[in-house]
């Protein structure tokens, strides 16, 4: 594996004058520099020398930095490889699988990694192109002519390149509300046509589905489902025995880790308990779907840093389509204020900068259901670490992985980086809605006749909601195969609803208003394409779209 050198101090010719270029090329004008290693690229030189020891040391620290992190947050279980010099240095497991059988975790415990499934189907698809049929230029809507955005323009213009950075235009998140309601991914994907569009290319929000479409017509140019097409061109070849884009491979391992939610909705200290039912990311397995244990994840990552090679030395991702994933394609962090470092996002891997001026990639993933994961590489270093967790999202896999990374480039912690990503990710558990916190009315309005709010209702977006009568009152059921959601009389033709899913965590509640032949629900309303209106009994959505 070629490496660029963590010995001697290299500064960029553009920036050191004509001494210093002397020096280099053998001359005498002051004090010679180290000779520089011909392999380094000015671009990838970091005043901060890393020499062996140092990573020797870091990836000694690994063991004490989990317990301590575990033990602070309580986190049932969790595993951890590293890799150094195309090797794997450290493959562990912590904790427990299960809180309910106290089954212990080990390095081969297979995890659900949630978003880091990204990084892992960029690959797919880099190596895919190596056969010419698809590359990152290829337009989506030339294997899924039925692809569609609101703006017809933009449709057939979309690339698989463009889904795979989130530049599509898509609002963040497209399409994951749809999923929580029961849709399938043929549903899914339809359903993106109707939601509004930022500007084309020149715009970054993190989706899901736009991904899972680019992955979907890369399979279908293979003329191989996606979950086997991975297994041809990255799993078999890396020996990733453990690793699946398939739920229902998943829940047949004896050795895989349950996921685990608070037992008290809401409240940060309840105990972690199995969550019910599991999270089941298959409608958006490119982008969410992968499972894998630490020992095959750290095989892939040591490919990774080899430029797509495998340990025997074959090719198994291009070169420049490896590349390409791996440059920044758009900005997805701008700076808050003239000193800050950007972040970019390639295809399917955050791109940024170290505080020691070593470019990293990462990427991290979470399921409010029980799942937070996160990866890190220095390819400078030829090192990475990835970190997976059996627990709702709360930072302590990307706080593990920088505190780790912080001791391979200084030898010592640098922030507190358990403070910083806790304070980061305690919103995403936040409850959603406009009744979140709010108060009945002392004095409400009637409810109207219940006889006269049920039926059914359609939305181009959402598809069908039934209004139906319950033992209990009115309740509501949207989508296909999700549980009704019981209406709570709130005032006058408004009423309160508490649904839990992995969109609307514990405590979330939005309002169900009825106006004439139409109703509202705010937790459905994010994109403006939250009114439903009432429609024909004999009116049914075609099969495999939720609205037209």
């Amino acid at each position: 594996m070629t490496t660029a050198s963590t010995t001697g101090r290299r500064r960029p010719l553009g920036l050191i004058g004509v001494c210093t270029a002397l020096a280099l090329l053998g001359s005498a004008c002051g004090t010679p520099l180290a000779t520089p290693d011909p392999d380094a690229s000015p671009a990838a030189y970091s005043a901060l020398e890393v020499g062996e020891d140092r990573i020797d040391y870091a990836v000694g620290k690994v063991t004490d930095i989990v317990e301590e992190e575990l033990e602070a947050s309580g986190i049932p279980g969790a595993a951890v490889a590293v890799v150094h010099g195309g090797e794997v240095v450290l493959a562990e497991g912590f904790g427990v699988r299960d809180t309910s059988t106290g089954a212990e975790v080990d390095a081969q415990t297979v995890f659900p990694l949630a978003s880091i499934s990204k990084s892992v189907s960029a690959t797919v698809v880099a190596a895919e192109s190596d056969d010419g049929e698809v590359d990152w230029s290829t337009p989506v809507s030339q294997y899924l002519p039925w692809f569609e955005l609101s703006d017809a323009q933009v449709s057939p213009l979309v690339t698989v390149g463009d889904v795979f950075a989130h530049r599509s235009g898509l609002p963040e998140h497209a399409g994951d509300d749809l999923e929580d309601l029961g849709y399938d991914r043929p549903a899914v994907l339809h359903g993106l046509r109707h939601l509004p569009l930022t500007p084309f290319r020149a715009s970054y929000a993190y989706t899901n589905f736009g991904l899972t479409a680019g992955a979907e017509a890369v399979a279908v140019a293979a003329g191989t489902p996606w979950a086997e097409l991975s297994r041809e061109r990255i799993f078999r070849p890396l020996g990733m025995g453990d690793t699946s884009f398939s739920h229902d491979e998943l829940i047949e391992r004896d050795n895989r880790a349950v996921g685990h939610v608070r037992s008290d909705a809401g409240e940060a200290n309840g105990d972690w308990v199995p969550a019910d039912p599991q999270r089941d990311p298959d409608a958006q397995a490119p982008a969410g779907g992968l499972s894998s244990s630490v020992t095959d994840m750290a095989a892939w990552m040591a490919m990774v840093l080899d430029d797509g090679r495998a340990p025997d030395g074959s090719q198994v991702v291009p070169v420049e389509a490896l590349r390409e994933a791996l440059t920044p394609q758009i900005v997805s962090s701008p700076p808050q204020a003239a000193a800050d470092r950007p972040g970019g996002y390639g295809y399917g891997f955050n791109i940024s900068t170290s505080s020691s001026g070593r470019v990293q990639w990462s990427h991290s993933g979470a399921f409010a259901l029980g799942a937070g994961t996160a990866m890190l590489m220095m390819p400078s270093l030829d090192l990475g670490i990835i970190t997976v967790t059996n627990a709702s999202p709360s930072g302590v896999a990307e706080t593990i992985n920088a505190r780790f990374a912080d001791y391979a480039q200084y030898g010592d912690p640098t922030l507190d980086w358990r403070e910083l990503f806790g304070q980061a990710f305690a919103p995403l558990l936040d409850p959603v809605g406009d009744l979140v916190g709010a108060r009945r009315p002392a004095a409400p309005l009637p409810s109207p006749d219940p006889a006269e709010l049920t039926g059914t209702y359609r939305n181009d977006y959402f598809g069908e909601l039934e209004v139906r009568q319950s033992q209990d009152g009115l309740e509501v059921i949207v989508g296909r195969g999700t549980a009704a959601w019981p209406l709570e009389p709130w005032d006058g033709g408004t009423f309160a609803v508490e649904p839990r899913s992995e969109n609307w965590p514990p405590g979330s509640r939005g309002s169900v208003t009825f106006d004439d032949d139409e109703v509202t629900v705010d937790l459905l309303d994010r994109d403006g394409l939250g009114t439903f209106t009432r429609a024909p009994a004999e009116d049914d959505p075609a099969e495999g779209d939720p609205g037209d």
